[in-house]
């Protein structure tokens, strides 16, 4: 299998994978560190600027057709999803509710009330996040709850739907899905918009970035409108 990604959650899942037996046949990231969690000797590829541009060198490596997507923001199209492969994308949102950028998504799902959120596996189509659903994992949001707490429980789920749909992903049996919910997609445009809720009183947990905020910069640039017109 072949992990596309980046960060500590896409290296957790390469480290878990590979400590389960599964042959990590190539890591596409960054940082080389991440195909060293599977093993020294895994190979190593750095998909810039399109991961697309390398659908050839995919199909060779991968020995079981399986791709997954882990923290991943480059978007599959063709020719990799006119190879054959089964590419799995780890979304942190619950699909199709919370489509998009999982920052733009937690952002907004605080400033309109919601009272739950989660993480999805899904298989990856030609459209953004509107795959087959495989698995999800709910929690709770209450009013109180703060992005950076909902980002945080949002990543262990990831983490957590990973590990518990590797097996049935990587032997096929684990049944797909047609989303059902009612879909929404959270983007660039969308978060252009924040400056419209700065007056709403969910705004400031909605936006409290805490220890994330280095890893969304496309929301704290969204942010930078609304702190300029503070006194």
């Amino acid at each position: 299998m072949i992990f596309v990604g980046d960060g500590a959650l896409l290296r957790r899942a390469v480290a878990h994978a590979a400590a389960r037996r599964h042959r990590v046949d190539l890591v596409c990231s960054a940082d080389p560190l991440d195909a060293a969690a599977a093993g020294p000797a895994t190979p190593h590829l750095v998909p810039a600027p399109d991961i697309n541009a390398h659908a050839a060198v995919l199909a060779a490596a991968c020995t079981d057709g399986v791709v997954w997507s882990v923290n991943n923001r480059h978007v599959f199209r063709a020719p990799l999803l006119s190879l054959g492969l089964r590419i799995v994308n780890v979304h942190n949102g619950l699909l199709p509710q919370h489509r998009g950028l999982p920052s733009a998504a937690i952002a907004f799902a605080l400033l309109h009330g919601d009272t739950e959120y989660g993480a999805t596996v899904h298989e990856v189509d030609a459209g953004i996040d509107t795959g087959p659903v495989l698995a999800e994992q709910r929690f709770p949001v209450g009013p109180e709850d703060r992005f950076h707490q909902v980002m945080l429980r949002g990543v262990r789920a990831c983490q957590t739907l990973f590990e518990q749909t590797l097996p049935g992903v990587a032997d096929g049996t684990l049944p797909a899905r047609s989303p059902s919910a009612p879909s929404a997609y959270y983007g660039s445009r969308t978060l252009a918009r924040l400056t419209d809720y700065r007056h709403d009183p969910a705004f400031a947990r909605a936006t409290d970035l805490g220890p994330f905020a280095a890893h969304a910069p496309e929301l704290v640039r969204a942010l930078e409108p609304v702190h300029a017109m503070q006194p």
